[in-house]
């Protein structure tokens, strides 16, 4: 086992890190800009490093000056949890280059995953069911019109690379496809370096459903039955559950099966998770995550285990201290992620937390770097927290929610915690009856 690890990342992410390193009797490393000197998953390591200023090009986001903080501090190992460096293959292999532990999957499956074609070539070849599209990258105009005339519109036209809804425009009918063909290669060009896009079938009113799948990096792999991501602003998750509401038992046994079975023929190390998009009972696979979720909390909490604890046996070449058989499902679990923005137009509000008072109680369980007097910086995502409830089922876990919604305060900064108070009230999310459209669609329709 390590003696040493260094969590390459910040925030309430780099905390839950730090927990599990020092629950197995692991030392922790913190990095961090200047910017986060005061930062809680500073003050909870076990040692801390600046590695840079601000911008997270200059420290987060910098090869050399992570490499560096390990070389100091001699720490064996690396957890890049979400985000940042998680998912940068050309990362991954220059920390295997000079003889660090990557936790998490090898650099050459980071890099298969990490284009979305090749993903979705290989999970074909796999048995996984795909979404019907282009094969492979579509270079022009004229090609755009003869796969989107095969697939049939509605049609998304999609980057290869990257993701968070960027290069991604719908074309509902051919007077559409060019100016969305011509904006996503734009964007995806300016966001990701990359032009290259690929066309596949737009689902009207699907659900977003994903698998967490684990892997010993040694043929062998299990599954953890789903989540659902449905609820989407602009593609970003905001409220995830776990069971799905629409997905029973011999469903869930059955595709887990077939992405554990995937995962294990590649000889996947560590966590991942297979997103698809789910209508009409039908999965459609669309991408594959190399990396822990930012809702991996609701998975930990229907089946009792600690996702980054396997994580580090794992790359230590422990292997998995549970077999499929181990894992039962229990309960409902749901999350909400509170962001640092002003509503209703979710515009970034950093600041000084004047008080901040976690909820408890039975079931809640709150991850956040947040304190009292704690300034939250410009310069990073907005998230500063992650609320998730467990409970014996989808109603009494929607009870303890808007419970712990009600305990909860941070105050000197404006927060999404009002959203999650609305949505609590409305029928279609009591029921579960919504699909990836529903959130913009009531927004769209909410007084401003």
């Amino acid at each position: 086992m390590f003696a040493k690890i260094l969590v390459a990342n910040r925030g309430e992410i780099a905390l839950r890190v730090i927990r599990a390193c020092r629950e197995m009797g692991i030392r922790s490393v913190a990095v961090h800009s200047t910017a986060d000197a005061d930062a809680m998953h500073v003050r909870m390591a076990d040692e801390a490093i600046c590695i840079g200023p601000p911008p997270a090009a200059d420290s987060y986001l910098s090869v050399p000056n992570i490499i560096s903080a390990c070389e100091i501090t001699g720490a064996e190992a690396i957890h890049p949890g979400y985000g940042f460096l998680s998912e940068n293959a050309n990362f991954v292999q220059v920390v295997e280059d000079h003889g660090i532990t990557f936790i998490g999957p090898s650099s050459a499956h980071i890099r298969v995953m990490g284009d979305k074609i090749q993903a979705k070539e290989t999970m074909k070849a796999l048995g996984v069911p795909v979404v019907p599209g282009s094969e492979g990258g579509v270079p022009d105009m004229e090609a755009a019109r003869r796969v989107a005339a095969a697939i049939g519109y509605p049609v998304l036209v999609k980057a290869t690379a990257g993701g968070g809804g960027r290069g991604m425009k719908v074309a509902r009918s051919p007077d559409d496809l060019e100016i969305a063909f011509r904006t996503a290669r734009a964007e995806a060009r300016a966001a990701f370096g990359n032009d290259e896009v690929y066309i596949e079938k737009y689902l009207g009113r699907p659900r977003h459903i994903e698998i967490q799948v684990f892997g010993d990096g040694r043929g062998g792999a299990v599954h953890l039955g789903e989540r659902d991501c449905s609820l989407q602003r602009r593609h970003q998750k905001i409220f995830e559950e776990a069971p799905g509401p629409v997905v029973d038992t011999p469903t869930r046994a059955r595709i887990g099966q077939v992405c554990a079975e995937a995962v294990a023929r590649i000889a996947y190390a560590g966590a991942g998770t297979i997103e698809f998009l789910h209508e009409d009972g039908a999965f459609s696979f669309i991408e594959m995550n190399t990396r822990l979720q930012v809702e991996h909390p609701v998975t930990e909490a229907v089946f009792g285990v600690d996702l980054v604890r396997e994580q580090i046996r794992v790359a230590a070449g422990l292997g998995l201290s549970f077999t499929q058989d181990d894992l039962q499902l229990h309960g409902h679990a749901i999350e909400v992620r509170i962001n640092a923005e002003r509503l209703p137009d979710f515009v970034p509000c950093p600041g000084r937390v004047k008080v901040f008072h976690a909820p408890g109680g039975l079931g809640v369980r709150i991850d956040s770097a947040l304190y009292g007097g704690y300034a939250i910086p410009p310069y990073y995502d907005s998230l500063v927290g992650k609320l998730i409830v467990h409970g014996r089922d989808r109603t009494e876990a929607l009870a303890r929610l808007n419970r712990a919604l009600g305990e909860i305060i941070i105050d000197g900064v404006d927060t999404t915690l009002p959203l999650f108070r609305d949505l609590l009230a409305q029928p279609e999310i009591q029921a579960g009856a919504y699909d990836i459209h529903w959130l913009e669609q009531w927004l769209a329709r909410r007084p401003r």
